[in-house]
């Protein structure tokens, strides 16, 4: 119930309990001394924080949590396409980035991967660096932008031949506790592929390319009519729509469990059903 309160006694929680003064992530700390890395200007213990992969200790539970949910959704709606769609649903068993995609005869036929570079690396360079990418442009920067389009990778990608269109599909799954996390989700999702649909549409001006995006809460929380929606655009069969949604939404919530199972073994050296019940190690005035 405390996980999904998100109630949880982060660093920051318990900073603002008096219970401890660091509001730093301990998680992030640890991996980056392990690591012989710098830990000044460490990211904040949040409950946010801990559940994104952008926790240093936290980021292969959590993509693993998101792949959970993510790849049996994309396997169930291949499933339920209708007899007569002319959709292909692309890789549903693993990410594919653009490079990868271009290998095949199918996507080379959308525009040439020479054609794709040209376009895509002047999209690129108007797009800010983030902090973690510096090392590389210092490394290499003509090479830069070019590589860092072709390795975008999105959660799925779905191609029709016959009417020369092509869908990028993305998958967020976050915490639903603001109102306007749906719309900070699917600002964020659109910026993560904007360079793909850019380069596409000036590369193949012939196609139609549009993003998909799926964004729901880790406590269950999606909406409904934008699901269906979504749904119809990938030809799912009207029949099959109801029981889909039914499945994915008692997925969305299994794997937040084993999430914070992961983040108390690690902060408190616990394990089983200890690890996510026990708060005796921090005393007692942690309890909610």
């Amino acid at each position: 119930m405390m996980a999904i309160a998100e109630i949880i006694p982060v660093a920051k929680w318990l900073a603002k309990i008096k219970q401890r003064s660091d509001v730093n992530c301990r998680l992030c700390k640890k991996t980056l001394e392990q690591r012989s890395a710098s830990t000044e200007n460490l990211p904040e213990e949040t409950c946010g924080h801990i559940n994104s992969a952008f926790c240093n200790g936290m980021a292969t539970t959590v993509t693993a949590a998101h792949h959970f949910i993510w790849r049996h959704l994309y396997a169930s709606m291949q499933a339920a396409q209708t007899p007569t769609s002319k959709l292909r649903l692309v890789t549903p068993d693993k990410e594919s980035n653009i490079s990868m995609l271009w290998q095949e005869e199918e996507f080379e036929q959308i525009c040439s991967r020479k054609l794709l570079t040209e376009k895509a690396t002047d999209i690129e360079k108007a797009i800010s660096m983030k902090e973690g990418e510096r090392g590389r442009y210092d490394f290499d920067p003509t090479m830069f932008y070019e590589n860092r389009f072709w390795n975008r990778t999105p959660d799925g990608t779905v191609i029709n031949k016959n009417h020369r269109t092509l869908n990028i599909l993305e998958f967020k799954w976050s915490s639903d506790r603001n109102e306007d996390f749906l719309r900070v989700k699917e600002d964020e999702a659109n910026e993560q592929h904007k360079s793909i649909i850019e380069a596409l549409k000036a590369a193949a001006p012939e196609w139609t390319f549009e993003q998909i995006n799926f964004v729901e809460g880790r406590r269950g929380a999606v909406v409904e009519d934008d699901f269906y929606n979504e749904l119809g655009k990938l030809n799912i069969q009207a029949g099959k729509q109801d029981k889909i949604l039914l499945v994915h939404v008692q997925r969305i919530c299994k794997p937040h469990d084993t999430v914070m199972r992961s983040y108390y073994q690690q902060i408190h050296g616990l394990s089983g059903v200890d690890a996510t019940t026990s708060m005796e190690n921090i005393g007692e005035q942690a309890y909610v």
